[in-house]
């Protein structure tokens, strides 16, 4: 009898193991909070080019304050593919690095203007609406 009430007791402890909620995924970092860590260096805090390392560099950084032109939507894909290093590979002269290889992570489906969904890094969506916040007409 004892051995019955083990087995139902062990039965109902992987039962309820089985039922256990998954562990929630670790939270990602804000668009913010990648900039500061990877692009203020050079860019500033402010996005404007200004960084505490700017000055060392051959050619100054981007003002991405004024990546929207006057009357025009953000070029988000743009923006993504040249951080990501699609639209620097053939440049010899590139100061910036490319971030494919650090803003990876859980996908997001993105238009990007053809109408086709294309999975995106979460860090890189959230990097590019940073940025896009940051827009000063």
């Amino acid at each position: 009898m004892t051995w019955i009430i083990t087995a139902a007791a062990l039965s109902a402890a992987a039962v309820l193991a089985a039922c256990a909620m998954p562990e929630p995924e670790p939270e990602l970092p804000s668009g913010r909070t990648l900039f500061m860590e990877n692009c203020a260096s050079c860019h500033g805090a402010g996005g404007r080019g200004d960084g505490p390392m700017a000055r060392d560099l051959p050619r100054a950084p981007t003002d991405l304050t004024r990546l929207s032109r006057r009357g025009q939507a953000f070029p988000t894909v743009h923006v993504m593919s040249y951080i990501d290093g699609y639209f620097r590979q053939d440049d010899p002269d590139q100061v910036m690095p490319e971030f494919s290889e650090l803003f990876t992570g859980p996908t997001l489906h993105v238009d990007t203007g053809d109408g086709l969904l294309t999975p995106t890094p979460q860090p890189l969506v959230a990097l590019s609406a940073y940025l896009e916040a940051i827009q000063e007409g």
